[in-house]
């Protein structure tokens, strides 16, 4: 499994903590910046790492900013992304196993390190369930492609 990881300056420090986990974990990763806690515009780390995601270079993307918000915006204006937000256990399990979600997004100031590190546990190891969900999946596919459904 590659993930792609990126953030902005409002969670630097919320990356750094996920970056230590994942290599604790040994599961590898390529930072997408930012690099310090300097201001940086949000949209173009999460759309580098979205990107990478939609292009199957990576498995699945971790983005995160203050809220979570405004990198999932982004996130999901590249097409083939499915990036939630996600602030607690279900919701990580819930948009893999019913929505296929490939991008977690969450908030420095809304997450604590820890929980963070444990919704990307189980962002990553949770299985898309697939049969009625794929439908509706199929649906957000057309939606993407500007057909009418």
């Amino acid at each position: 499994m590659k993930l792609a990881l990126a953030a902005d300056h409002g969670a630097f420090e919320l990356k750094a903590s996920i970056k230590k986990h994942l290599d604790e974990q040994g599961i590898a990763y390529e930072d997408f910046g930012c690099d310090s806690k300097e201001s940086v515009d949000y949209p173009r780390f999460a759309y580098r790492a979205a990107k990478a995601v939609a292009d199957g270079t990576y498995d699945f993307g971790i983005i995160c900013c203050t809220t979570g918000l405004g990198v999932s915006m982004a996130a999901n204006k590249v097409k083939g992304i499915r990036a939630a937000v996600c602030t607690n256990e279900m919701l990580a399990e819930m948009t893999r196993r019913h929505n296929n979600a490939n991008v977690i997004c969450m908030g420095q100031n809304v997450v604590t390190p820890e929980l963070a590190n444990k919704l990307v546990d189980i962002f990553v190891s949770t299985a898309f369930e697939g049969g009625r969900h794929q439908r509706r999946i199929n649906l957000l596919t057309a939606i993407e492609n500007g057909e009418d459904i």
